[in-house]
């Protein structure tokens, strides 16, 4: 291999694995930034449009980091993964389990960003059903960059796989003691409208997914 392509296949291979870390953040803040606006605790330090606004701009920018870590994972001529692979689970050779957890994790996306795009037709009962597979995204998404890294032993990449868990396992922890209170007879922090919307603003997870690129 020369030298010209093993330093194109190291760029590809840092901006794939660099794109997939960060991906996973800004998705484990979407997490947290949804589960903040369910329990209605996101409205005590921001405006709902604010709140709203956030949300769509951080699902966006996770679209862009998505399609570049899938790119770049893809164009690596160091591992063959395959177009097909990114949506067909367990086509790869390579890491077959790991690839295969985030050509599930990207399927399951497509389904959410497509019902998304179809709401108007489909009708909210619909749109919402599909959309409860958004809770499912993210811990495959995980799972996949955990199976697919080979650097956890490099301090700020184990940071953003443990810290991005422990602020998703926190928001978990906080929905479910919010829920358990409010069973228990505690009153609602909003009207039931908001919960619905803070339904919508979670899945907005759906502009995500963390396919991580890695080398042996």
């Amino acid at each position: 291999m020369s030298a010209a392509v093993v330093t194109s296949s190291q760029a590809l291979w840092f901006l794939s694995r660099g794109s997939g870390l960060v991906l996973l953040v800004l998705l484990s803040a979407i997490v947290a930034l949804g589960v903040a606006t369910r329990i209605g605790s996101a409205s005590r330090w921001l405006p709902r449009f604010a709140v709203a606004e956030l949300h769509r701009t951080l699902s966006l920018f996770a679209l862009a980091l998505l399609a570049l870590h899938v790119v770049t994972a893809i164009l690596d001529p160091y591992v063959t993964i395959g177009w097909l692979a990114t949506v067909v689970p367990f086509a790869s050779h390579y890491r077959s389990a790991a690839i295969g957890l985030g050509a599930i994790a990207l399927d399951l996306l497509g389904a959410l960003v497509l019902t998304s795009v179809l709401r108007q037709r489909i009708g909210h009962r619909a749109w919402r059903a599909v959309h409860w597979l958004a809770y499912a995204v993210w811990p495959i998404a995980f799972a996949h960059s955990l199976g697919a890294s080979t650097d956890l032993h490099i301090w700020w990449a184990a940071l953003c796989e443990w810290g991005s868990a422990a602020l998703v396992a926190t928001a978990v922890v906080t929905r479910l003691l919010d829920a358990g209170g409010r069973n228990d007879g505690a009153p609602a922090t909003g009207p039931s409208r908001a919960t619905s919307t803070g339904l919508e603003r979670t899945t907005l997870i759906t502009n995500h997914v963390n396919c991580a690129g890695a080398r042996p």
